[in-house]
């Protein structure tokens, strides 16, 4: 089996965070995992087919986790800075063309993190 990366970003409510990343960037919902008693431990999304984990935060225990910082490789930012600001999304840095000839901007959930959209991709290192 080859070896994939699979991220989980936590919210303390992950169907909201699952839905709000739906309206604000287009993400796709794929299934929902609950606990016996019915509450959503966690969702399964995607955007253009990579796969993001929606975990739920549970206070006291390893997922009780701060917020975290997710950046998106993606051709075009304006157009998903665009969307997000007619979602409502707040922006706490408009597209931005960076030193290192990325074109970036970032948004904040309603949980703390972090959503970074910009051209730069990351080498694998090989």
């Amino acid at each position: 089996m080859p070896t994939t990366i699979n991220p989980v970003v936590h919210y303390r409510d992950p169907e909201k965070g699952a839905r709000w990343l739906v309206d604000a960037f287009g993400f796709v919902l794929h299934q929902s995992h609950a606990s016996p008693d019915g509450e959503v431990q966690y969702v399964e999304t995607s955007l253009d087919g990579v796969p993001l984990g929606i975990g739920r935060t549970t206070e006291g225990s390893m997922f009780d986790l701060g917020p975290a910082a997710v950046y998106i490789s993606y051709d075009d930012v304006d157009v998903m800075h665009e969307r997000a600001v007619r979602a409502g999304v707040e922006i706490l840095m408009p597209p931005t063309d960076q030193d290192y000839g990325s074109r970036d901007f970032v948004a904040r959930d309603f949980d703390g993190n972090l959503w970074c959209f910009g051209t730069f991709t990351p080498s694998a290192g090989g």
